[in-house]
């Protein structure tokens, strides 16, 4: 006989509006110790959160037992930003309690609105590679495909705008000034990253010839976790995004001698890693910055990933069977030579299926058309941050160029196009480039995208590896930017052509029968005048 679940589990984990209207008014009060007296909207809107986050834990549990069991292949989607904006109605509609939980924050006396409003946007991303990001996540929970997002917990995000005597001031965005109730922080997960130092050669037991990397400064990443819902599936995957934290506090020893800036200086130093989204690279040190966020991101990661994995599988060659890397855009390219690394200096593998494997497990997403918005490093620049990293790089190169003049011949111009590190003044390493013949994927993210990436940008090495080159048409979640964003048009829809269209987008044709329909068009204006004037 089943165990009958208990009035405090039914709290916790009851989808009725008694249950969550319960569930609220306990966290305002053990959680967060207020009252009616005290209590403000900020504190409302996280025991709003808390209650929801009681009903995602237990599914997102029982959704990773599912994959463990299951032994699943992952997608690990590596991306310098998510806009994933306001999480709360987000997760309302994935959940389908936004209406029952408006219903009882109104017998509570609290506004859905007011505390929907009091939640501030994640400072994750700015751009449409960062909203690209938050929709995968979003879809891949939906269809139920195993995924884990990574990225950076950026403490001030790109920056606060405000318009003072008509110009623009921009003033550090302090989204996590109250703190962020959504996600975990995971202690036991500090994942070492290692910046300059030297790389250093020598023969292991067998006489084989190997690298390790030496006198390296150490960086700890410290995880936490957002859930991310499907769309009404009981799926919950997650978001891992890393925050920068030093291996030792404070120099103790400076500071009792009243030097309080040096006692801390490296401390903050390390701690710049995951300060701001997109630092100034215009100065060095702001370009040194972007260069270690993106190997923090890239190294923490990682780590994580190959942890996993080794609970499914010893032998690395299957690697590719249980990982599939998705680079967002060039910023974490530095997966290659950091898994190269991995595989031969820890790992012991030999290069040549250690390069196999890296192949296999890695694919990269091109945003951009523009030669000069290709994303490119200082050679000099590497070799200090980066010394063994530069070392696998130059040997990929190597292999690949002496690759280029077996196809196409002693073609010098061809070869020096196709070169991962370009000669001039100041040798640069192309990241696009390392993508390419790192990964055994390319996609654009459009029809057209993808074909001048083949005709224009990428022609030679489209010519090399046809096979590589794939379209992915970006879209967007239906359940934010409709259903989330319209309710009032969403009801119209499903009161048209019924439920189900929501994850099923090109349901949206069987709307064409009513173009005509005078009672439909009529209901859909009243929408669209509502909508403006909202707006107005």
């Amino acid at each position: 006989m089943a165990k009958k679940a208990s009035s405090s589990d039914h709290i916790r984990r009851g989808m009725d509006k008694d249950a969550i209207r319960e569930d609220i008014k306990q966290h305002l009060r053990y959680t967060l110790a207020k009252d009616d007296y005290s209590r403000q909207d900020w504190d409302d809107y996280r025991s709003v959160v808390w209650a929801l986050l009681d009903r995602l834990h237990s599914r997102w549990l029982d959704t990773q037992q599912a994959y463990y069991e299951d032994n699943v292949k992952r997608v690990y989607y590596l991306s310098m930003e998510y806009l994933i904006g306001r999480l709360l109605d987000n997760m309302l509609v994935n959940l389908g309690l936004r209406e029952t939980v408006a219903e009882a924050l109104e017998e509570l006396g609290l506004d859905y609105e007011n505390i929907r409003d009091a939640e501030w946007d994640a400072g994750l991303g700015n751009g449409g590679l960062g909203r690209l990001a938050a929709c995968f996540l979003d879809s891949m929970a939906t269809l139920g495909i195993p995924a884990v997002g990574y990225g950076i917990r950026y403490d001030y995000g790109i920056f606060y705008q405000s318009i003072q005597d008509g110009y623009q001031v921009e003033k550090p965005d302090l989204w996590l000034r109250y703190g962020n109730p959504w996600d975990i922080v995971r202690p036991e997960l500090q994942v070492p990253v290692n910046f300059y130092g030297h790389a250093e050669m020598y023969r292991d037991e067998e006489e084989r010839l190997r690298f390790r990397w030496n006198g390296t400064n150490e960086v700890l990443a410290l995880a936490y976790d957002t859930p991310i819902p499907g769309y009404q599936n009981n799926i919950v995957n997650h978001l891992r995004l890393w925050k920068a934290t030093s291996s030792t506090s404070i120099d103790l020893k400076s500071f009792n001698q009243g030097e309080y800036i040096n006692a801390v200086r490296d401390t903050q130093l390390n701690e710049n890693i995951s300060r701001v989204l997109y630092p100034n690279d215009k100065v060095f040190v702001g370009q040194e910055l972007r260069l270690k966020q993106e190997y923090f991101l890239v190294a923490s990661s990682l780590h994580d990933i190959l942890r996993r994995f080794r609970k499914q599988s010893k032998d690395w060659r299957k690697l590719p069977k249980y990982v599939a890397i998705q680079c967002n855009d060039t910023h974490p390219n530095l997966a290659i030579p950091e898994l190269m690394r991995i595989l031969m200096d820890e790992e012991g593998l030999d290069w040549e299926l250690a390069w196999d494997i890296t192949v296999r497990t890695i694919a990269y997403t091109n945003h951009t058309l523009l030669p000069e918005a290709l994303e490119k490093w200082p050679v000099a620049l590497m070799r200090t941050l980066l010394p063994r990293h530069l070392q696998i790089i130059f040997e990929i190169n190597r292999r690949f160029l002496g690759d280029v003049q077996t196809t196409f011949g002693d073609d010098k111009d061809r070869i020096s196009r196709m070169s991962i590190v370009s000669e001039g003044e100041e040798p640069m390493v192309h990241m696009a480039s390392l993508g390419i013949v790192g990964s055994h994927k390319i996609n654009g993210v459009a029809a057209l995208h993808s074909d001048l990436l083949q005709k224009t940008l990428f022609k030679d090495f489209y010519e090399m590896y046809p096979d590589r080159f794939t379209n992915k048409t970006n879209g967007i979640t239906p359940r934010r930017w409709l259903k989330q964003c319209n309710p009032e048009l969403s009801q119209l829809i499903t009161d048209s052509i019924g439920p189900g269209w929501e994850s099923e987008l090109d349901r949206l044709k069987e709307l064409e029968p009513f173009v005509e329909d005078a009672e439909f068009l009529k209901s859909f204006g009243k929408i669209k005048q509502q909508k403006k004037k909202e707006l107005a």
